[in-house]
């Protein structure tokens, strides 16, 4: 009873705090004001080559910086922010949504899951839900329902698989072995837009260039292997006992037969398959022909190949959904296939609102020189502590700020937008190992570990609903108990590795 009493107060908490899209609304009046009282005002802070660089407060309600405001606020601040950002997620989704839509994507997980050993479930099923990611929040919709199916169809409590997919898909979150998803290419890019912001070199840690949509690519990958082994060892030995001998109902409306792939998905599915060969034969033919690296006249390397990773990931989603579609009936014209794509934009409508306020009001952050300013401020304490010498206290500590700042505040791109765009630069400032790549790895443990202890995870009512068909009275607090050896298992073993990949000098990504 104390325990439910305590979420409440976390859930009252969480609603207290506005949506995002305000919160930058509001932020973006601040900054104005704190710009109009001290603008002038002067502070020197050490640039790029070592030297001192002197930078001042802009105030902009002067006539010229609104005339600013207004002309840059559609195209420049916003559409055109970070190389164009929203355009690249909208392509990425053009591919997601034709394997989405198609079935692809469902009739891959049930492909997987079945035939597979008890035993071995649970790490399937851990695996399939960060592999799920490629398609952002598919993996609540398909794989964590047909998870409770799977294990009903062999006599097993439903909840026991639907607590392993739900750490997969929540708790490893930015884990993968595909590069260039959706979530590598909103933290990189914006990652590299904040870093150039306030003159931090976008190098990693070993002093490389990078690729934004793959700059913790190594990381990432090794990840998923790790976060499998513990998400189906925690299963096995925590997650099983707890719930094996707890009752449960099969609900009228549950067919077990619903997890097995039918003989014309088996055939779509080969013709997808065909898709997909054809798909990457053109792709190495691009690699080695017309995309190929070369040396430009100034004597610079160009990557044309990697430079365009979010078009080639794209396709791959994309033509090898199409096979599946026609072959499966799913598509039966090319409006179908229109309709699929469009319908996936659909879900970015929210995006497009927060991005649009939460870009101006960084554009106002840079304009204004206050980001730097804040950036001054708080590396200067920092190293007043002597959290200078020590990138691991400084690693620890910003990964427990986030995952603190997740029970409370949703959404990776949302918190990334509000929190990037100040710790990239200031842990930068403070220690150099801190680079974009290493942030941003850090933010992506704390964001994604703590995601399935919070009642305000955005489909925790949706789990909750999955698996009270089979358990009608379980309640939120059930599901956190049933999470949390998860979340912390995730947490430490994925700090931990962090440091292994950093302190040994391993590249997290190219």
């Amino acid at each position: 009873m104390k325990k439910e009493k305590g979420l409440s107060a976390i859930e009252r908490l969480g609603k207290a705090v506005p949506d995002p899209v305000i919160i930058f609304v509001i932020l973006y009046i601040i900054v104005l004001a704190v710009s109009a009282v001290w603008g002038g005002a002067e502070f020197s802070m050490t640039g790029g080559d070592g030297g001192s660089v002197v930078y001042s407060i802009e105030n902009m309600l002067t006539a010229e910086n609104i005339r600013w405001i207004f002309e840059n606020a559609l195209l420049e601040n916003w559409l055109g922010y970070a190389g164009g950002i929203i355009g690249t997620m909208l392509i990425v989704m053009f591919g997601i949504g034709i394997a989405e839509e198609s079935g692809l994507l469902s009739a891959l997980i049930r492909r997987a899951g079945a035939g597979i050993s008890e035993r071995l479930l649970p790490f399937v099923l851990v695996f399939l839900g960060i592999m799920s990611n490629i398609a952002t929040d598919a993996g609540y919709l398909i794989l964590i329902p047909l998870a409770g199916l799977l294990y009903a169809g062999i006599g097993k409590n439903p909840v026991i698989g639907m607590a392993a997919a739900f750490a997969g898909v929540s708790a490893g979150f930015s884990a993968n072995l595909i590069p260039a998803t959706v979530v590598d290419v909103i933290i990189g890019t914006n990652a590299e837009a904040f870093a150039e912001n306030q003159g931090v070199p976008f190098l990693s840690y070993l002093g490389r260039a990078m690729n934004p949509a793959t700059m913790d690519y190594y990381f990432i990958a090794v990840s998923t292997f790790m976060l499998v082994a513990i998400g189906g060892f925690v299963t096995i030995k925590f997650v099983k006992p707890k719930l094996e001998n707890s009752g449960y109902v099969i609900p009228d409306d549950v067919k077990l037969n619903d997890f097995k792939v039918g003989a014309d998905e088996r055939r779509a599915l080969l013709w997808a398959g065909l898709g997909l060969i054809i798909t990457l034969a053109g792709v190495v033919c691009l690699a080695f022909g017309p995309l190929r690296a070369y040396t430009n006249e100034a004597g610079k390397s160009v990557t044309p190949f990697l430079d365009n990773i979010i078009l080639i990931i794209t396709a791959l989603f994309f033509v090898p959904g199409l096979f599946y579609g026609y072959a499966s009936g799913k598509f039966r014209k090319p409006n179908d296939a229109v309709a699929a794509m469009a319908k996936q934009l659909g879900a970015m409508g929210y995006v497009l609102v927060l991005t649009f306020f939460c870009y101006n009001f960084l554009s106002l952050l840079t304009r204004t020189n206050i980001g730097t300013y804040i950036t001054y401020i708080g590396a200067s304490w920092l190293e007043a502590v002597g959290a200078a010498d020590s990138p691991l206290l400084l690693l620890i500590g910003f990964i427990i700020i986030t995952a603190v700042i997740n029970l409370f505040v949703g959404g990776l791109t949302a918190k990334w937008l509000l929190l990037g765009p100040i710790f990239i630069p200031m842990l930068y400032r403070v220690n150099g190992i801190m680079t974009p790549e290493v942030v941003s790895a850090a933010y992506r443990i704390a964001d994604s570990s703590t995601n399935i202890i919070t009642p305000l995870m955005t489909y925790s009512g949706v789990i909750l609903m999955y698996i009270r068909k089979y358990k009608p009275d379980f309640t939120i607090g059930s599901l956190i108990a049933v999470m949390f050896p998860y979340s912390i298992a995730f947490l430490i073993s994925w700090t931990l590795l962090l440091a292994v990949f950093i302190f040994t000098g391993i590249p997290l990504g190219f």
